[in-house]
């Protein structure tokens, strides 16, 4: 085996200490690009001194240790990166600089088997927007009333997250009281006496959809014909699909139109599937039998489904478990899948939303290209000049007209929920989660550590290590540059 450090510079990013194994094919090293970086092994240029590398063979391309490898591809029709900033790596640093550069999240105590709750938990709290909200919330917990179980659920998980916002590890006691009440399931215990262990996307639907009953949505009344919602919860995370139906068996049916809501994307996996964007796009064409009002009797349809509303906040479920029957458990497909830091969806979407989000994804583009042509002017400030960088324009990440939902289809992985394990009612659910300065931090109940960005990429499965369940992706946010650093 032929193994290399390399360096691999991409834009303004840089990778050091990427391994290279020559004996294997160079396509599985433009994989490992594909999954730091996000651009497709297609779209990919990687170059060493002037020469490109193939994609069956090394001829030519002379590796040696701590070679530094340019990496070039377009991000517009493709998942884009956002740089990540880090002026030291977590793993270099000792206790005390950990202490003082992290501010470590709180854990939640493990009340027998309920890390599929903590996770949950852990994950949703990353959205700000939803915290502000729970913030605002007036409602009790009653826990002698069940006609209320909702406004208890909601205002427990607001409590829960005030603990945590004084930086205390706790235990989520009232939301798991109120969570056994609600849905029965969650309370039933094994043959020892304990909580069984429970799917952690059950808990994350129900929970959403208790929040989805409970939260009000942000009105915008001085923006003329703003789109409204009822909930918090349908504004921030909830998506359209326009849905074609066409009749596979007969030309004599003109198709139909509908429109569908969801509050999570699936990506399933099959043979085929290597990469989440392939999963979710598998998922949306789809053959589906039902009745024919032409034919009179059950015919195929193929069943079409484009996103015509973006939510600020994608959930993205991949389907790893599937019943069987056999051993009566929900077994756990343990394929690896690779997904992005950072996802582009505006392959996902329709026509009509294409346009609405082109101008602001040629703001974003507009921005790369200036920092491309400053770098190559050698203007680009270094990270280490001991000055403070002020922050610069913050644009909406939403339509003026529709507060809550993305504007340029670019998103940022903020949350993975992963399971440890062979079935989704045994095994052992962790969040991963990223906070605003982009380190991520591993809570596996009350034991919360930081990991590096990388350590994240590989929670993509193919084995018995945790693989991720439900991922979060956040909009990605178009920061202008300050007047003063553009004539610099």
């Amino acid at each position: 085996m032929t193994l290399f450090k390399v360096k691999v510079k991409w834009g303004k990013e840089s990778y050091p200490d990427i391994e290279v194994n020559t004996d294997e094919s160079p396509i599985l090293f433009k994989a490992q690009l594909f999954a730091l970086t996000g651009v497709q092994p297609e779209r990919q240029k990687v170059m060493l001194k002037g020469v490109t590398l193939k994609d069956d063979d090394w001829e030519n391309f002379k590796l040696r240790e701590g070679a530094t490898i340019l990496l070039m591809g377009s991000k517009e029709e493709d998942v884009p990166k956002e740089p990540v900033e880090r002026t030291v790596f977590v793993e270099d640093m000792n206790e005390s600089e950990l202490a003082t550069a992290l501010e470590l999240p709180p854990g939640l105590h493990n009340i027998n088997n309920t890390c599929y709750m903590n996770a949950t938990v852990q994950c949703l709290r990353t959205v700000p927007e939803l915290r502000d909200s729970l913030r605002g919330f007036k409602g009790d917990v009653q826990r002698e009333d069940v006609s209320l179980i909702s406004q208890s659920i909601t205002a427990a998980l607001r409590d829960l997250y005030a603990s945590m916002d004084q930086g205390l590890t706790v235990p989520p006691f009232s939301l798991l009281q109120m969570l056994h009440i609600a849905f029965p399931r969650f309370a039933e215990t094994s043959e020892h006496g304990g909580f069984q262990q429970q799917d952690a996307n059950e808990c994350w639907t129900e929970l959403i959809r208790v929040l989805q009953q409970k939260l009000a949505s942000k009105q915008v009344t001085e923006v003329p014909q703003s789109q409204n919602y009822k909930s918090f919860v349908d504004q921030y995370f909830g998506g359209t699909f326009d849905v074609e139906w066409k009749c596979s068996e007969t030309d004599e049916e003109p198709s139909t139109h509908t429109t569908e809501q969801f509050l999570q994307l699936s990506c399933f996996i099959s043979q085929d599937v290597r990469y989440m964007h392939s999963g979710l796009r598998s998922k949306m064409q789809e053959q589906i039998t039902k009745m024919s009002t032409v034919l009179q009797r059950d015919a195929v349809y193929t069943k079409t489904s484009k996103i015509n509303r973006l939510p600020a906040y994608l959930t993205i479920q991949f389907v790893r478990f599937y019943f069987k029957e056999k051993e009566s458990i929900n077994a756990k497909i343990l394929k690896d899948v690779k997904f992005p830091l950072d996802f582009d969806a505006y392959e996902l979407c329709s026509y009509e939303l294409q346009d609405k989000l082109t101008p602001m994804r040629l703001k974003f583009k507009e921005l790369e290209d200036a920092q491309v042509e400053a770098a190559a002017k050698g203007q680009v400030k270094s990270k280490g000049d001991g000055k403070t960088k002020e922050k610069g324009k913050v644009l909406p990440y939403w339509f003026e007209n529709d507060i809550g939902s993305n504007n340029s289809g670019y998103y940022t992985l903020q949350a993975v929920l992963t399971h440890k394990g062979r079935s989704s009612s045994s095994g052992h659910y962790v969040g991963w989660i990223r906070n605003a300065n982009d380190n991520w931090f591993k809570c596996d109940d009350d034991n919360v550590s930081p990991v590096p960005t990388e350590d994240i990429l590989k929670l993509s499965g193919g084995g018995d290590w945790h693989c991720a369940y439900v991922l979060l992706y956040g909009p990605r946010i178009l920061e202008l540059p300050l007047e003063s650093e553009k004539t610099e």
